[in-house]
């Protein structure tokens, strides 16, 4: 289900269609936890999350995606709001948008992975994880790196 909020010159928006995957594109591959992320990728997690863009007219500021089953758990990611647009309460307008998304309602568990904005999500009630035995993962931060060294096997 799609859905828009407004706020003063702001909108937030669900509608995929709205997604400029250059802008997405551009703020992840220079961050440190999407660097050198092909874009390629980038559209594939879009076509299989449900996304929400921050904009001020046409233009895209703003980007969270969460990755879900609809009924069980989320993930957060990606979330982001470009430099000059910061310091105006969109990302915690962006995290109360998302939390009120109809799709997004009834989950038993949410996640994330953060370096730098424990505060913003402590005020929508995450906590560090206080059983952190009983999770594990596999993490290759450098997995864009090698498949952009790989050779391509369709060239041939």
């Amino acid at each position: 289900m799609q859905r828009a909020w407004s706020r003063g010159e702001f909108e937030i928006s669900s509608d995929p269609a709205r997604l400029d995957v250059s802008v997405v594109h551009a703020f992840l591959t220079n961050s440190y936890w999407a660097r050198g992320i092909p874009i390629e990728t980038v559209q594939r997690s879009i076509e299989n999350s449900i996304c929400f863009g921050i904009y001020r007219g046409d233009r895209q500021i703003g980007f969270a995606r969460v990755i879900t089953d609809r009924a069980t758990f989320g993930y957060l990611a990606d979330v982001f709001v470009v430099p000059e647009y910061r310091g105006r309460g969109l990302s915690k307008w962006l995290m109360e948008c998302i939390l009120a998304h109809p799709d997004l309602q009834g989950l038993r568990r949410w996640m994330l992975a953060t370096q730098d904005a424990h505060g913003l999500y402590r005020q929508f009630g995450f906590t560090t994880i206080k059983t952190s035995e009983r999770w594990m993962e596999i993490h290759r931060p450098e997995v864009y790196a090698t498949i952009a060294a790989s050779p391509d096997p369709k060239k041939k």
